[in-house]
């Protein structure tokens, strides 16, 4: 049984979006093949959360090949378009810091019914925890016509230009071991 919807999106008016493809395209650094979220309808700064949107064409790139004759939209697409949600969300409001919102993990996804163009593939992310600085864990959810399609956990990490996520990593340890040397140095 799936659970409970994040967020009531019937109520919002996905033809004309708080945030549409252009503010997208300023945030997130996708593009190509890779953009995966059209707009953003809803924000909400309480919970940081927000519901956005992926409008699916039969000539979308995953189309030919997955599968031939009959297109299914491919489990990790909708998780990077959730995903591409929850970063806008984290970059747009400076709630994780970074260049970039990296995918650190998931868990728990589940995919309940497929997904098939063209069809308006309806996003909804909710922030569970966040560690400024270092990572924040979401719920991501997507429906088609009203239905649950996915759902699962997901973790954003900060990505600075640069700089992989391990080197920063041995970066944050290096800067802990300097700050309890110098604790230990002033007593």
């Amino acid at each position: 049984m799936p659970p409970p919807s994040l967020y009531d999106f019937s109520k919002y008016d996905f033809d004309n979006p708080l945030y549409g493809l252009n503010d997208v395209l300023e945030v997130n650094p996708q593009r190509f093949e890779m953009l995966q979220l059209h707009g953003v309808v809803h924000v909400d700064r309480e919970e940081h959360g927000a519901i956005g949107f992926l409008d699916l064409k039969e000539d979308d790139f995953w189309c030919r090949g997955h599968f031939p004759g009959y297109a299914l939209m491919p489990g990790v697409l909708q998780c990077e378009a959730a995903a591409q949600l929850a970063g806008f969300y984290a970059r747009k409001f400076k709630v994780l810091g970074g260049d970039f919102v990296g995918f650190g993990g998931m868990q728990n996804v589940r995919f309940r019914r497929p997904v098939r163009p063209p069809c308006r593939l309806v996003l909804c992310v909710k922030t569970t925890s966040l560690r400024p600085g270092r990572r924040a864990s979401f719920d991501l959810q997507g429906f088609v016509d009203g239905k649950m399609v996915f759902n699962g956990e997901m973790i954003g990490v900060p990505i600075e230009r640069g700089q992989t996520h391990a080197e920063k990593a041995a970066e944050e340890r290096a800067d802990k071991r300097r700050g309890r040397r110098e604790a230990a140095n002033l007593s």
